[in-house]
This record gives C-alpha cells, structure tokens and sequence, in this order.
C-alpha cells in the first residue's frame, strides 16, 4: 500500500440507483488511487452498495425522493463509509440471522450480515437509521 493523501467527500442524494451508483464509483475511484488493492475494493463496494440498497428499501420503504447521507472517507490504511436515511431506524438485534436454519429462506437479514462479513467494524447508530463502517486492512 501506497502512502496517499486521505480522501474524504460527504453527500446528500436522492435514493434512487442513478445517485446511489454515482457515489458508489466515486468511492471506487478512490480506492483505486489509494491502492488499497482488489479485496479491500470489493469489500467496501459491497459493504457500500448493500447499505444504500438498505436505505432506500428499508429506510424510506422505495420513496426515492427521500434524502441519504453518505460520507466516505480513504485513506492508505483506513476507509470509513457512513450511509444514513430519513427514515425510522430499526433495532440491529431484531434482524434474524441469515444463517440460522429456521431463516434460510427468509429474504430478509442478508445485507446486514454482508456488511459485518466484510467491514471490520459496523455500529448502527441508534435510532437505526444511520450506519458507520470501517474498513481496516
């Protein structure tokens, strides 16, 4: 890993794919140039994608005209993504796991685990309608 100048960019967008895969390149790109490496890419795109794609489904319930917050910031040996939505929050302890043989074929539950899978660290700010995540390679 190259020794880079820290990036850092917050936005505001509408939750709707178009804004959302905006971001999610502009975060590529920075990775890229941070080289930090295909792995660490792949975990944060990911991490990334399902927490927007938790904000718009979950959070705003499909109502794309509602706002999320995205905060990214990269550096040679850290990246921390923050996504937040307007909308209620939920209980992180309530989402059944995913794993679990009497929830193998409930839908829900997956995102979350992805992103614990493949971040260091994950909190879900309370009310539940924000979530921090580091990635620390």
């Amino acid at each position: 890993m190259s020794d880079v100048e820290p990036w850092a960019m917050r936005w505001q967008i509408r939750g709707d794919r178009a804004a959302c895969h905006e971001v999610i390149d502009l975060v590529q790109s920075a990775l890229t140039n941070a080289d930090l490496g295909d792995t660490v890419a792949f975990a944060v795109r990911l991490a990334l994608e399902e927490a927007l794609a938790n904000a718009v489904r979950h959070g705003h319930i499909g109502d794309e005209s509602r706002t999320i917050e995205v905060f990214a910031e990269i550096s040679s040996c850290s990246v921390r993504l923050e996504v937040a939505d307007e909308g209620t929050g939920f209980d992180p302890s309530s989402v059944p796991d995913p794993t679990a043989d009497e929830n193998l074929t409930i839908a829900s539950g997956r995102g979350l685990s992805l992103i614990r899978a493949f971040m260091t660290d994950v909190k879900v700010v309370p009310p539940g309608n924000r979530i921090v995540m580091n990635y620390i390679p």
